[in-house]
């Protein structure tokens, strides 16, 4: 009986951090789309995306764009 809850729960586990990545991805690709084609245009879109505006780098806007999503998610 043990053993049947222990893999259930390390399944249950090894699900969610597959679904978490999955829309960390998703996310992390409509982000980035939205940073590129705010700087090929040239506007302002940190403010657009949240938890970017203090950050210098593309990169490094987007992931904390992403970060500050993921955790309203939860």
């Amino acid at each position: 009986m043990a053993n049947v809850q222990r893999a259930s729960s390390r399944q249950m586990v090894e699900t969610h951090s597959v679904s978490f990545m999955t829309i960390f991805a998703v996310s992390f690709v409509v982000f980035a789309a939205i940073a590129v084609v705010g700087q090929m245009l040239g506007w302002h879109w940190r403010t657009w995306l949240p938890g970017a505006e203090g950050v210098k780098s593309m990169t490094g806007g987007v992931k904390a764009a992403v970060y500050t999503f993921m955790s309203h998610l939860q």
